[in-house]
This record gives C-alpha cells, sequence and structure tokens, in this order.
C-alpha cells in the first residue's frame, strides 16, 4: 500500500494519466518532473549553505572592500588627471576615449 491506496486505485491513477496525457507525452512529462525535483532538491540545499557560508563570506567581503577602498584611492587620484568628461552626459571616461562608455556619443579633446 502506497499512500494508504490499493493496487486497484494506483491501476485506476496510470489509467487515467495515460488518457490526460498519451503515451507519447509521457516520457518528457516524466523528465520533465524529475528536472523540476532536482532543481527543487538543489536550492533547498543551496539555501541551508547560503545560511551557513553568510557569516564566513560577509568577512571576506569586509576584507575585499577594505583592500579595494585602499587601491581605488590610489588609481583614482592617477585616473582623474587622464580622465575625459562627456559633454552631453558627465561620464568619466578614459583618457584614450573617442567616444563616451555611457551615453556613446563624441568626446571632446
Amino acid at each position: 500500500m502506497i499512500l494508504g491506496m490499493g493496487p486497484f486505485e494506483l491501476i485506476v491513477i496510470v489509467l487515467v494519466v495515460l488518457v490526460i496525457f498519451g503515451p507519447k507525452n509521457l516520457p518528457k512529462l516524466g523528465k520533465s518532473l524529475g528536472q523540476t525535483v532536482k532543481n527543487v532538491r538543489e536550492g533547498m540545499e543551496e539555501g541551508s549553505d547560503d545560511k551557513k557560508d553568510e557569516k564566513s563570506e560577509e568577512a571576506a567581503k569586509d576584507a575585499e572592500a577594505e583592500d579595494v577602498v585602499e587601491e581605488s584611492a590610489d588609481s583614482d587620484a592617477d585616473a582623474a588627471e587622464d580622465a575625459v568628461f562627456c559633454s552631453h552626459c558627465g561620464h568619466k571616461n578614459e583618457a584614450g576615449a573617442e567616444f563616451c562608455s555611457k551615453c556613446g556619443s563624441p568626446l571632446s579633446k
């Protein structure tokens, strides 16, 4: 007995599924059902892993952010001297750029 159903009830359910979907579509239905179950299981596993790793990831991100801030402060000083600003949108572009990377308008030199 599966879920309180006897063999007769299971046979009736299988016959109804065959009539509704047809024998040609049953493999497609089984494949999509299997993929759905697999995706749900992977999602549940990722959710539990994310909670465990969340604290260690936050610590790593904080450390990276501190390094990036230090590096960007040095590079911003160098890049500010060579930067070209777009007259159309005001976006900061590299010194050798001919067109604005944000709006695409030509940069005046």
